[in-house]
Order: structure tokens, then sequence, then C-alpha cells
């Protein structure tokens, strides 16, 4: 888990806004996944560790081919290194993420009778597999409530006025401070999903925003500026969803 911030005690007002984001991102997709595609744990951890400075669509074009004839740690370690990586060629960084994956089948045969541990420490003792990706795995599976913080959630938990955090650690133990805890679990992939499809970088879809009236930073974005407010309630719009 990331580390613990001094909690700080949300007025009231503050504690229904986050509420009430949640509470929306709820009732438009109340069950949010990866967009990775994967089988079980084993291709959820090769998938996530592949994804790494990529996109889940490269990842995905890639694996649908390798998941076909390497499905199992015992069938990737037999495919070896040289085999694997003409399957991720495509992928950024390809090389280092393609001894790291024959590394970590190796340990899984080795070590775990070609299961994978659903624990975080020894997911994180796997190579390739950070603190990051193993949240990402726990979290997916639903075996312990975590939020794992890319570059989307950054985004989003700061324009949402979820976080003040300058760190990637930060930010997590601060988001997992404040949502509600029978949303944790999803909080994940809430962010993410807002952040890859309606709050977007350079130009956000304020317009289009579930939140947008209970965003601190709508005004940075919304035509007119600072006094181009939401008047009501946007349109709900539903949240992507793995496939």
């Amino acid at each position: 888990m990331a580390r613990p911030v001094p909690a700080k005690r949300l007025k009231p007002a503050e504690q229904a806004r986050i509420a009430e984001i949640f509470d929306r991102f709820s009732a438009l997709s109340d069950d949010p996944r990866t967009e990775l595609d994967y089988r079980d744990p084993f291709t959820l951890v090769v998938a996530v560790a592949l994804s790494a400075q990529a996109t889940d669509k490269s990842v995905n074009k890639a694996t649908e081919k390798l998941f076909a004839v390497a499905p199992s740690p015992q069938a990737m370690l037999a495919l070896g290194e040289e085999g694997l990586i003409p399957y991720i060629a495509s992928i950024g960084l390809f090389r280092t993420k393609a001894k790291n994956v024959i590394a970590l089948s190796r340990i899984l045969v080795e070590q775990y009778g070609g299961e994978v541990p659903l624990t975080r420490e020894a997911l994180q003792a796997l190579p390739g597999v950070g603190r990051k990706t193993a949240s990402v795995v726990l979290n997916e599976l639903r075996i312990e409530p975590a939020i794992a913080v890319d570059t989307h959630v950054f985004r989003v938990a700061h324009r949402l006025g979820l976080s003040t955090g300058k760190t990637p650690d930060h930010v997590e133990a601060e988001l997992m401070s404040k949502v509600p805890e029978p949303y944790l679990s999803r909080a994940h992939h809430w962010l993410i999903l807002h952040g890859r499809y309606t709050c977007v970088a350079r130009r956000p879809k304020c317009e289009e925003c579930p939140v947008a009236d209970l965003c601190p930073s709508r005004h940075l974005f919304l035509a007119g500026g600072p006094s181009g407010a939401v008047a009501s309630r946007p349109r709900r719009r539903k949240i992507a969803s793995a496939a």
C-alpha cells in the first residue's frame, strides 16, 4: 500500500461531494474492468507487465496471438525469450519485457507449481512486477482494494480536487483515504477510464462530463473561462469498460 498520509478531517460538504462523484460513476458503470484482455491471473500479470509505457490497444493486439500459443507459465517458458520477442516486438521496451516475462514464468513454474501467487509481497517479488502492477492485478481480481496511479488517475485526481499530491504514492494514499469504502475496489478503473475518455489531457470534454458540476477545475476548460460554470447537472454518459 502507499505510505499513509496524515488524515484530514473532511468537511461534511466535501464528503458529500466526493461521495456523489463516485455515486455517479457507479450509476454509469457498476463493475468497471481493465481494458486489457486476459484469461486468468497469469495472462493478467503478463498483460499488465507488458502495458508499461504502452497502450492497452497495442498490448491486446500482441497478446491475442501470444496467449494463443503461450497461455500458461509452462508454455511461456517453453517459448523462451527469443521465441517471445516476435510476438511483442511492437511494444515499447520489448526486450526487457521479454526477459522479465520469461523470468517470472520460470519462478511460477519452479516455486509455485505454475500458479500465480495472489499476495502483494509475492507478486512484487516477480521480475518486472512492481507495486503498481501488483496493485492492478490484485484490484482487478477483487482481492485487495488498490488504486494504481498512472498519468490518467494522477490528472483526474487533481482536477477533481481529490488530491494535491506531487507523487503517485502521495496521490494514491490520498485517494485511498478519501474514496468511500464501498467504492475502493472500483475507483481505480473509474478514474482511469474517466481520464482516458472524458477528462483527457489537452481538451477535457467538460460538456459531456457526468461530474462536471462537482469539479473545481471545470472553469479552466469550459468556454468563457472562469465564468463558464455549468448551469445544471450534465447528461450522464456511459463510462467505457473492457470488451
